[in-house]
């Protein structure tokens, strides 16, 4: 089942599997292979109300850590790089080579955990905004820099 949302990075899907948030993505959403989103449209699923919800909260500054069961779907080491990124806090960056030291690799890696950071599933929530490149730019993000730009500006202005 899935929903929309209103954000000020434009409209948000929300994507619930089995009792848990699959995937919040920006338009254009990525269809599934039948074009399709993930089941019928459910806007009062109370997952889906929750973690709209939630995004809003987060959005009107009234929410730095989301409580929402999450089942992102990829590879083993795409869920670890993921599980990393929701160790950094609400307001914090880290490069793509801290995040690959972090996870007991070289610097080096900075490269896979960047696109294990590029498919990650739930956007915001499983903050891969906050992981920058390791001279302080806003590398690549699949909802663009400007969203990148937006979010990292809206939790930084939030801690003063």
């Amino acid at each position: 089942m899935w929903t929309l949302t209103d954000s000020p990075i434009g409209e948000l899907r929300i994507v619930e599997h089995r009792g848990s948030i699959v995937a919040i993505d920006f338009p254009p959403h990525r269809p599934l292979p039948d074009g399709r989103p993930l089941g019928d449209r459910a806007d009062d699923h109370p997952l889906l109300a929750e973690a709209a919800r939630q995004l809003t909260a987060y959005f009107a500054k009234e929410l730095r850590d989301f409580d929402l069961p999450l089942a992102p779907r990829g590879t083993e080491f795409q869920q670890r790089v993921w599980a990393e990124l929701l160790r950094i806090g609400y307001g914090e960056t880290a490069s793509y080579g801290e995040v690959a030291q972090r996870l007991g690799m070289t610097a080096a890696a900075s490269r896979a955990v960047g696109l294990a950071n590029s498919k990650n599933p739930i956007a915001i929530v499983i903050g891969c905004h906050r992981v920058i490149g390791a001279d302080g730019s806003l590398t690549g993000y699949a909802g663009g820099t400007d969203r990148k730009q937006f979010l990292l500006g809206q939790e930084q202005d939030a801690l003063f």
